[in-house]
């Protein structure tokens, strides 16, 4: 078995998968592999199959405590928060001082709405490992999404150091900017993390260049042409290493996603946001409203992300949105992403008006999509990168947030720190999106009144 663990951790799971094999072979209740064949199951998508293996092993080991908590890591994958929550404590009871496990059953109580004792398990969790970056970070997200910002983003800055975190640090000789004016040289500061995380940090730009600073903005190209418009008094560009670019003159750097901790320990420090901050191509923002105009209220809709860890809560069917269709004076236009024919689909399956736009790539060109989006009168969408995009446009927008959101949306509130122009509709129960879609279904009633 000690070779098949090897192969097992090396990734090479036919290999492990064929020792196990041979193992139950000889004892056909052999626990250690049923539970690790279990895993391999797992670990290479087969999900019932992981649940049916390892609760086989369970069993005939229940005292097993590293089972019950491998049985709550498939599950919690599947969405089964209650299953998973009750197989994280069982592996508590029989063995209390594991620090991941705290840390798993923490990530369960904040998925369902119980952000305190999330909180508790995560502190839990730090105090048993406190090197634990994981623990920690889950921490700052939990105090982030209570609205206490003046300790959440403390953690924050430990993010590099978890093992899903979307961007690695960049090592620079120049030092950290630590939100003072700067001597001599400029500051760098760099997109981190995907397309929405870069466009909601752009928002603390103009609290950079108040320090005093002359900056240089390093994001993703795509954003390159409307943040070079939106932020006139500074240079962005795309993949600007300053031991490449010595014309640059940097002389610190920041990644974006550390500004709120300088500029936004505070509630209040939100009223420093100026909205909106980003600018669309006036002239193709022009183009797209003459294009779609009829004389009916335009609306974007967005319903899907394929964001691989909480897509599936934060999308909503297109047939859920029935209700909205029903309603008179609105043109529907999609600002969905994806394949436009595949959206068309989508669309007639749901028997759903919507426009898909076969000139707009929302994913390569998104100066193109932001004028698409700044000609809308508002925008309905997840929560997405048209959320954000929208929101610093300063379009009004209205945002269907999952029971458990992301930090950033906060707790309870209908409106947001970060964009002034976004109000928010949120799940009551989980999973449960008829509630939000009649929430929607009112506000557009009250509109047209």
């Amino acid at each position: 078995m000690q070779q098949a663990l090897r192969h097992h951790q090396a990734g090479q799971f036919n290999e492990a998968e064929q020792i196990y094999l041979q193992a139950l072979a000889i004892d056909s209740h052999h626990p250690d592999a049923l539970h690790l064949l279990g895993m391999i199951a797992y670990q290479t998508g087969s999900d019932e199959a992981a649940v049916d293996l390892i609760r086989k092993a369970i069993a005939i080991k229940g005292d097993a405590a590293s089972y019950h908590s491998n049985l709550g890591n498939v599950l919690q994958s599947q969405g089964k928060l209650a299953e998973a929550g009750a197989c994280y404590q069982r592996a508590l009871v029989l063995k209390p001082d594991v620090a991941e496990v705290h840390l798993n059953l923490g990530n369960i109580f904040k998925a369902q709405g119980d952000v305190e004792s999330s909180l508790a398990c995560y502190r839990r969790a730090l105090s048993l490992n406190p090197a634990s970056a994981e623990a920690a970070v889950a921490e700052s997200m939990a105090l982030l999404l209570k609205g206490d910002f003046a300790s959440g983003w403390k953690n924050f800055e430990l993010r590099w150091q978890t093992k899903d975190y979307d961007t690695q640090m960049r090592t620079y000789p120049q030092p950290l900017w630590r939100g003072k004016q700067l001597a001599a040289g400029r500051l760098l500061i760099w997109g981190e993390q995907g397309i929405g995380d870069e466009i909601m940090f752009a928002g603390l730009i103009p609290d950079a260049v108040r320090t005093g600073n002359r900056c240089v903005l390093d994001c993703d190209a795509r954003l390159q042409p409307i943040f070079s418009r939106s932020f006139p008094g500074i240079d962005v560009v795309s993949g600007a290493d300053p031991a490449g670019h010595p014309e640059l003159e940097i002389a610190a750097h920041l990644p974006s996603g550390s500004l709120p901790g300088l500029f936004r320990n505070l509630t209040g420090a939100f009223e420093e946001t100026r909205s909106p901050y980003l600018v669309a191509d006036p002239s193709a923002q022009s183009r797209f409203r003459a294009r779609y105009a009829d004389g009916r209220k335009l609306v974007g809709l967005a319903w899907h992300t394929k964001n691989r860890k909480t897509g599936r809560s934060r999308s909503i069917d297109l047939t859920l949105l029935a209700p909205l269709f029903n309603r008179p004076g609105i043109r529907w236009v999609s600002l969905q992403y994806g394949d436009s024919d595949t959206l068309e689909e989508q669309a007639r399956a749901a028997n759903a008006p919507v426009l898909v736009d076969p000139e707009v790539d929302q994913l390569s060109d998104i100066d193109d999509f932001a004028a698409q989006v700044a000609a809308m009168d508002l925008v309905i969408t997840i929560d997405n990168s048209t959320a954000h995009l929208a929101g610093a446009l300063g379009v009004p927008t209205w945002v269907l947030l999952p029971f458990a959101p992301d930090w950033r949306w906060l707790q309870a509130r209908e409106d947001s720190p970060w964009y002034p122009t976004v109000r928010l509709f949120r799940q009551r129960m989980l999973g449960n999106w008829q509630s939000v879609v009649r929430d929607v279904e009112n506000a557009l009633e009250r509109d047209a009144t």
